[in-house]
């Protein structure tokens, strides 16, 4: 997936600036950068949501030549928030991924049954989608995009926009366990999060945005120095290894 000169003003105010940026298959790519970056924008913009001025191609096809209803068979998207309030169970929401599939009642019941599992999330198939918590309902709709690219083959995105934002500590590791093993398996993840840590752990690439603009791009010890974190954040930070793994660790100063 790859998008050329985006430029998107609202209100006034600059959201993408001529950005040119590509995405590849099986890498999880993390969008970093501080509030009003362009992180959620720009994830909007290549999903469709919203629009702006430039090209966005997928899999080397123009996005325009893509019917929606066979876009939604490659590509998934996790917003930050979802606004449903009618009585369906956790069980039905999930399923409703499996709709643009064009499955049996059996087999979307499978599907939904499995990748709610993988979510950890089968104790919740029968509870009213309204009475669960803001971190149980976020868990619900990843399963939903989950099953959604069930089909997807080797033609898959995944966008995910702050995941682990409602969850502990725990389930925000099984949610970006489960996006790593997207990005292993042949998905191109995009993944905007606030947790620089996490993205270090995570993420093959780290992209820092700043006004509309890529400030850095590369692996975790490339983009997450002291100097571009001073940079775009205005903070003083220090940098070290984690003891069990080879990728930085960000510290207040």
């Amino acid at each position: 997936m790859s998008a050329e000169q985006l430029s998107l003003t609202l209100g006034g105010k600059v959201l993408l600036d001529n950005l040119s940026i590509s995405f590849r298959s099986g890498e999880l790519t993390a969008l970093l950068g501080p509030n009003g970056a362009g992180k959620s924008t720009l994830l909007k913009v290549l999903s469709g949501e919203m629009h702006a001025k430039g090209n966005i191609y997928i899999f080397g096809e123009h996005r325009h030549n893509w019917h929606a209803s066979r876009l939604a068979r490659h590509m998934g998207v996790l917003p930050q928030h979802s606004t449903l309030s009618f009585g369906f169970t956790a069980q039905e929401v999930a399923e409703l991924g499996t709709m643009p599939l064009k499955l049996s009642i059996k087999d979307s019941q499978r599907i939904t049954r499995q990748t709610m599992a993988n979510v950890g999330i089968s104790h919740l198939s029968q509870r009213l989608y309204p009475s669960l918590s803001g971190g149980e309902k976020q868990r619900v709709h990843f399963a939903r995009v989950l099953a959604q690219l069930s089909a997807a083959g080797d033609q898959c995105i995944l966008m995910l926009d702050e995941p682990t934002s409602a969850l502990d500590l725990a389930h925000q590791q099984t949610c970006l366990t489960l996006a790593r093993k997207m990005a292993d398996k042949g998905a191109a993840v995009i993944l905007v999060i606030h947790d620089l840590n996490l993205a270090s752990e995570y993420a093959d690439r780290l992209i820092l945005l700043n006004h509309g603009k890529i400030q850095a791009d590369g692996d975790a010890w490339h983009t997450l120095t002291a100097e571009h974190i001073q940079s775009v954040y205005g903070a003083p930070v220090i940098i070290e290894s984690h003891p069990r793994g080879h990728f930085p660790v960000v510290l207040s100063a």
